[in-house]
């Protein structure tokens, strides 16, 4: 029977199961707890040079389908599961998971220990870890190996996931708006929502230049989800937008650098926030919406009022009721705003997807 191994930088060892692919890989390793998406979560780019374990202990039973991909492409590092279906039940599917992962060249592997390893990170943290199927040298040397890997600090890897050429998403029906998408990671679903709002998208490398993004003559723009270290990237072009007013909505990775144009600064969560099932209250209206996340890294902002900002006074509109970090920011004049969680959620839930329609009636005040 072959066997594969999960390896911790810390020396923890799960042993199991070869699943998609076989081979090795490297990655951080984080975990996700949400009970539905896995197709999403594959092929979401933020999840790039990760490797993510399901917390759910069936993986695969709806197979996988052409409609419902994020991206091109499974971005993941390696996938670890519980259990794996023995049949695919859903007839949207073409494949099995496990056909996908092998298309893709993902590693994964099946342990029966995915609680033991959530709990690890829960407690431990989330870390650089490795999966090798039919491994042939001692786990002292695979952990020098896991150890040896990237970590995702420091890590600038939003151009490594974005479009190289820009691309147009058209409105559905009227054209109402233009909108700029700078693509730090960007998934499917976000310029759809727009679009059916009636956005025509004009998606951008990661890269874009002020000078790029505003010869769209956008009515708005748009910064999206990725993967890495916010602290990496540049945010010029973002000040330069944020300096001539035009409205602004940023999702994820965009929402951290949102806050490093406004002078803040980033820092790491201790294991991150990963499923579809994260409690967010609006603090403007003590609402509680459920949310989809996917970050590991956060904003540092004042929780208590208002702070100044180069662009005017700011605050923070939304925190996490689970550990109370930054989960959107705003300016107070209304032009710009942003949030740490996914109101897209292809996967669901879909309680923050008035968010698209407070950007809409953004962008329609400044037509005004």
């Amino acid at each position: 029977m072959n066997t594969a191994v999960l390896v911790l930088e810390d020396g923890r060892v799960f042993h199991g199961s070869p699943y998609g692919a076989e081979g090795e890989t490297f990655g951080e390793m984080v975990f996700n707890t949400g009970m539905t998406g896995y197709q999403e979560t594959l092929t979401d780019p933020s999840y790039h040079r990760q490797i993510v374990a399901m917390t759910a202990p069936h993986i695969g039973n709806t197979g996988v389908n052409d409609e419902d991909p994020e991206s091109g492409r499974v971005w993941v590092a390696g996938d670890v599961v519980r259990e794996p279906s023995r049949i695919v039940s859903s007839w949207r599917a073409n494949r099995s998971l496990d056909d996908y992962l092998k298309e893709y060249g993902v590693v994964g592997i099946a342990i029966s220990g995915t609680r033991a390893l959530t709990r690890h990170l829960r407690e431990r943290g989330a870390m650089r870890a490795g999966i090798f199927s039919a491994p042939d040298a001692p786990v002292e040397e695979l952990v020098e190996r896991v150890r040896r890997s990237p970590g995702m600090e420091g890590a600038d890897l939003a151009r490594e996931v974005a479009t190289k050429e820009p691309y147009v998403v058209p409105a559905i029906g009227t054209r109402r708006f233009t909108v700029a998408a700078v693509d730090l990671g960007i998934k499917g679903m976000t310029p759809r929502r727009m679009a059916e709002r009636g956005c025509e998208v004009h998606v951008l490398p990661a890269d874009a230049t002020f000078e790029q993004i505003m010869a769209v003559r956008p009515d708005g723009v748009f910064f999206s989800n990725g993967p890495g270290d916010p602290a990496t990237a540049d945010v010029t072009a973002l000040r330069q937008v944020l300096q001539a007013k035009v409205p602004f909505f940023g999702i994820c990775f965009g929402n951290q650098l949102f806050g490093r144009a406004l002078g803040l600064s980033t820092y790491k969560l201790r294991y991150g926030h990963r499923g579809v099932n994260q409690p967010v209250q609006d603090v403007r209206t003590g609402k509680v919406e459920i949310s989809a996340h996917n970050h590991g890294f956060a904003v540092d902002a004042p929780l208590d009022g208002p702070f100044e900002t180069p662009f005017g006074p700011a605050e923070v509109s939304h925190i996490n009721l689970n550990d109370r970090c930054v989960e959107g920011l705003r300016l107070l004049d209304g032009r710009a705003f942003s949030v740490q969680y996914h109101p897209e959620a292809a996967a669901g839930p879909h309680d923050a997807a008035y968010l698209f329609d407070e950007f809409c009636e953004v962008m329609s005040r400044a037509q005004a």
